[in-house]
């Protein structure tokens, strides 16, 4: 049996800037933390350097960060002189997150370090979802275009082939290998739910996946041990046999467990098939939390303003008063009561302009044990982005619509006067696609998922307060996705949005951890 008072190892691949890693790390121990990162693998090179500087926030004990660590995340030194300042746990933090393409160069000998003398550990990771998510397979299919002389026969076999060709679909046999190579006790694998639908050469990719994690020696012949693992879901009981239970019970419902978030994912967990782990515990649900709830303590904030030069946010906004908006997309007449609240939260919309920065501090400290930090006593990575004139009219009657309604608006229910100038603008107010190109984050829901997509526009992540009339930051993000306030995210504001919208939410990790550490005080 494993000792309650060990702190066990993991590694995490794929990691991301970190967010199933930061779960682990915070699970408690007798005044200690049960799980320590011993490596991070990520290649991409702005995650990897928010990984690095949380792999060096977490060489302090919880609390004890030093002065130098929350001057820097505030801009007032470089990231030089805080590194130089602590050299001993800035060395740590950069072997502990290393930068690498797995698939292209072997971690086996920094992993193989990391274990020695190890009888139990825990490898965490979500290759990469791009090919089994079905917005990844529309962009991909998308990319592959028509040739003039081509029958459309060999071209829809010329779209096929390029899809499974795609290296991302295996990308999942570089985790499978470490497992083969280095046996876990426990493995936790992370995807999007488009995995269950996906298809390799014409056949389902989720059951093989589950076969060859069941048994990696099998994929990887000629190892010496040939061990097996049972695979469990973290919300439905079950014996093991992944192939006996319906694929969605393996889906996790976020918002069900305490996250503010809508967010449904594939998560797998694995347990090496010589371990005695008796019943295996499940996550237990809770009361759901709000957007609201979430982010509404932040600094108030306004938008910028593209292509009206030097012309303030507030001004752009009030130009909509002398717009007429008494007809719907339909050409019926408006609900009025819609209107009038937007025109109420034109007159009390935020004047004063405050776009935000890299840090803002809070008027009241934040009493909460998870988002917290009273040495911070703000937040990071909190600044708006820049909108034409005429989003930033959407983005305040669409936050009106939710206000009135409790549902975000579909495009049909927009006036005529604010309907975008695209292409297919009738079809979506037919309801035939992209009916929902505005989406507002309704106060009193769960958020939508937050994806990588909100690097590219906000148009899907709309503030649900009309009177900021913009897009979520960055911040505001991470708070949806459970990041703690001190958690700084490095690099372009595009690659911080990318970050958090494929990393893993932290708290959600946090309560997995939780059922790791009773599964592996359980081992006999």
């Amino acid at each position: 049996m494993a000792k309650k008072t060990s702190t066990i190892p993991v590694i995490d691949l794929f990691a991301g800037p970190g967010g199933l890693g930061e779960g682990f790390s915070r699970y408690p121990l007798e005044g200690g933390k049960r799980f320590k990162i011993g490596l991070s693998i990520e290649k991409d090179p702005s995650a990897h350097k928010t990984l690095t500087l949380r792999a060096f926030f977490r060489q302090f004990e919880e609390g004890k960060a030093p002065d130098e660590y929350y001057q820097y995340l505030r801009g007032e030194i470089l990231k030089d002189e805080l590194y130089g300042a602590f050299p001993a746990q800035a060395k740590a933090a950069e072997e502990e997150a290393q930068l690498l393409t797995l698939g292209k160069q072997d971690p086996n000998k920094l992993i193989q370090r990391k274990l020695r003398c190890t009888d139990h550990w825990v490898l965490i990771g979500g290759p990469p979802c791009q090919a089994y998510s079905l917005v990844g397979r529309s962009k991909i299919l998308g990319g592959i275009k028509r040739e003039p002389d081509e029958t459309e026969e060999v071209f829809n076999r010329r779209r096929l082939a390029t899809f499974d060709g795609d290296p991302r679909h295996q990308l999942y046999r570089e985790y499978l290998a470490i497992i083969g190579k280095h046996w876990p006790s426990v493995f936790v694998m992370e995807n999007v739910r488009g995995i269950l639908s996906a298809k390799h050469n014409g056949e389902r990719i989720f059951p093989k996946i589950l076969k060859d994690l069941s048994n990696p020696a099998e994929v990887f012949p000629g190892k010496r041990r040939r061990y097996k693992y049972r695979i469990y879901s973290l919300t439905v009981p079950s014996d093991g046999n992944p192939l006996e239970q319906e694929p969605s019970d393996f889906i996790i419902h976020s918002e069900q467990y305490g996250i503010p978030q809508a967010r449904h994912r594939v998560i797998l967990l694995g347990i090496r098939d010589d371990l005695d782990c008796g019943k295996i515990p499940l996550l237990k649900p809770c009361g759901q939390r709000t957007v609201e709830e979430t982010i509404s303590d932040l600094p108030k904030l306004t938008p910028g303003v593209t292509k009206q030069n030097g012309m303030r946010a507030y001004d752009a906004l009030a130009e909509l008063l002398d717009v007429s908006l008494s007809r719907g997309a339909s050409g019926d007449f408006f609900d009025f009561e819609v209107i009038h609240r937007l025109e109420r939260a034109i007159k009390n919309a935020r004047r004063r302009e405050d776009r935000g920065s890299r840090y803002k501090s809070l008027e009241e400290p934040l009493d909460d044990w998870w988002f917290g930090d009273p040495k911070l006593n703000g937040v990071c990575n909190h600044e708006t982005r820049s909108h034409i004139k005429e989003d930033l009219w959407r983005y305040a009657f669409a936050s009106c619509y939710a206000e009135q309604t409790g549902a975000s608006p579909q495009l049909r229910d927009f006036p005529k006067a604010l309907l975008p100038n695209h292409a297919n603008v009738k079809e979506a107010i037919r309801g035939q696609k992209f009916g929902d190109r505005f989406r507002v984050q309704v106060a009193n829901r769960p958020s939508s998922t937050i994806t990588s997509h909100i690097s590219k526009d906000g148009h899907y992540f709309i503030h649900y307060d009309p009177r900021q009339y913009r897009s979520l930051t960055v911040r505001e993000a991470a708070r949806l996705q459970t990041f703690p306030d001190n958690y700084f995210f490095e690099g372009t504001r595009t690659s911080q949005y990318h970050q958090v919208g494929n990393a893993v939410p932290p708290l959600l990790a946090y309560k997995i951890a939780g059922v790791v550490s009773k599964l592996i005080d359980s081992i006999t």
